[in-house]
């Protein structure tokens, strides 16, 4: 046992500290909780978060043998290498479904992240965009339950959690400790594909909350709002000056990327309260979303290099081309006059147009790592889909397919030499990069990219309407396609003898639907009525 001589004022100050600390570790350890004062302000949205409290489904998740005949069944001849890849995608994924701990207080089963036994608020947002399509299966949509079932009080919800006990893994005031905010934008995919109005009830409350939380706590008095490298989701990038570190400061400056997510979240949230009727409760932060959008584009676009930079607290720009600044795509916060500038970077080859399209830092950068460094120019599956996402919304449709055709390409050339899916990949090089079989996020690319971008099928069902945007010359085509509830489609578009050729294709449907069709020579619109339908 050590002694100490507690006449020694430094020995004293010791004691005081070992003993300070067994203090902390018991109150820790016997569920006391850390000895700070109560600093909560409760919201009075959070008395609406059903998921607190909510009786655990401790089922099992199904198996990939089992889901497989009733998951969307692609086609396409030519390159059975993508369809191979599909498969393996979601075999991986199926393979990380958790049943629900009883010690977690998690109330739902879910999809894990695999990455170190937590589950992750960014991760598993964008894991459920692809989940999606597996509905009739399993619904991968609940994950996100987890996280609301872990709601504080004052709407605070923190972005990583312990899968064996429920814990926070940050305490909420830390610069890291939550975001980014995109869970508004899962459950908004969600409502596109499913029209469920009945979830969209349960979750308005929460996210609401959970805006009014990183409202509060996150803005600069400008209104701009601040983060870090890991509260961003973007660990290492190099964005702020060299005396902070980048992974946990804030530095200090105006995230670009995070003032942009707010911007998109709170206009989803106003969409939500236009289904469910409570326009009233949003007021606000439509008043704070109109401020926010005049302050990024009068203090953090560069008219010289035609695009939006974090701003430091001197007020200069910090000139640092990252892909977080394309939030402002997927936000509909970028202006007319500006938007074909600011997109034209993606097509320059100095930039962001390598040979695997697009890496996280533009290539002109000092920082630029061109067979990845994470962040710091690696190519993700999250950031590109958000970028394909945001481009659809303003009509780039000849561009996404560009990106998604070669981000497709790219991935699936990594899968047939490797077996397998990577975290991220290197932007100049054919190469997957750090954690292997990872589904994760990176099940985007053989499924939403596939899907959405290369087959060019979009849905939106609460407006009844599907969008198939023909780019491919070949024959290809998805069976048991979801829409909404209960709705099943095949689809079929033949061959052409070039991209302005108009398309031929086969619908078979069990509900009836508004078809639109785009291709390079122009477009139709046809209503679908159930059973089989052949446009030629």
């Amino acid at each position: 046992m050590m002694k100490i001589n507690l006449k020694n004022p430094n020995n004293l100050r010791t004691a005081k500290l070992i003993a300070f600390s067994l203090i902390i570790n018991l109150c820790a350890f016997t569920g006391f909780g850390q000895p700070y004062a109560n600093t909560y302000v409760k919201n009075n949205l959070v008395e609406q978060n059903l998921y607190i409290g909510m009786t655990s489904d401790t089922s099992l998740p199904p198996d990939f043998v089992e889901a497989k005949e009733r998951l969307p069944e692609p086609f396409w001849s030519v390159r059975p290498d993508v369809i191979k890849c599909y498969w393996r995608t979601w075999k991986i994924a199926f393979s990380n479904l958790k049943q629900v701990n009883k010690n977690s207080g998690f109330v739902s089963p879910f999809i894990d992240p695999a990455f170190n036994g937590n589950i992750f608020m960014w991760d598993c947002s964008f894991m459920t965009m692809y989940g999606k399509y597996a509905k009739p299966v399993f619904n991968f949509q609940n994950t996100l339950n987890n996280f609301y079932a872990k709601q504080h009080s004052d709407g605070f919800i923190c972005r990583e959690i312990r899968e064996s006990d429920g814990s926070d893994c940050f305490e909420r005031f830390d610069p890291s400790s939550t975001g980014p905010n995109i869970m508004p934008w899962s459950e908004w995919e969600y409502f596109l594909n499913y029209n469920d109005t009945n979830r969209l009830k349960k979750v308005f409350p929460v996210l609401l909350a959970y805006y009014e939380w990183f409202h509060t706590y996150r803005s600069w008095p400008d209104g701009t709002y601040y983060s870090s490298g890991w509260g961003c989701g973007m660990d290492n990038q190099h964005r702020m000056d060299k005396n902070f570190n980048a992974a946990w400061s804030h530095g200090f400056l105006s995230w670009i990327d995070t003032s942009f997510q707010e911007v998109y979240s709170a206009k989803i949230l106003i969409e939500m309260a236009k289904v469910l009727g409570r326009e009233n409760d949003v007021i606000e932060i439509k008043n704070q979303t109109d401020k926010l959008s005049n302050q990024i584009n009068n203090y953090m676009w560069d008219e010289k290099d035609r695009y939006y930079f974090d701003r430091f607290k001197n007020g200069e720009l910090s000139k640092t081309k990252s892909i977080a600044s394309y939030w402002g795509l997927l936000a509909g916060a970028v202006p007319e006059n500006r938007i074909n500038d600011f997109v034209k970077h993606l097509q320059d080859t100095s930039m962001f147009a390598r040979k695997h399209m697009i890496p996280t830092l533009s290539a002109d950068d000092a920082n630029f790592d061109p067979s990845g460094g994470y962040w710091n120019g690696a190519v993700w599956a999250p950031t590109n889909y958000m970028v394909l996402r945001g481009l659809t919304k303003y009509g780039f449709d000849s561009l996404a397919y560009q990106i998604a055709i070669n981000h497709l390409n790219n991935v699936v050339e990594v899968f047939d030499k490797t077996d397998t899916l990577w975290e991220n990949y290197a932007p100049d090089k054919v190469q997957g990069n750090d954690h292997s079989n990872f589904v994760g996020w990176t099940g985007l690319v053989p499924i939403n990219v596939l899907f959405e971008y290369v087959f060019g099928i979009r849905p939106n069902v609460p407006n009844n309407e599907l969008i198939i945007d023909v780019n491919l010359t070949d024959e290809y085509g998805v069976k048991h396609y979801p829409y909404g509830e209960n709705g099943n489609i095949d689809i079929q578009c033949k061959k052409r003898k070039n991209t302005l050729e108009k398309p031929s294709m086969i619908i078979t449907s069990n509900v009836p639907l508004k078809l639109i069709v785009k291709w390079s020579g122009g477009k139709f619109v046809k209503d679908i009525n159930v059973g089989k339908t052949i446009l030629k």
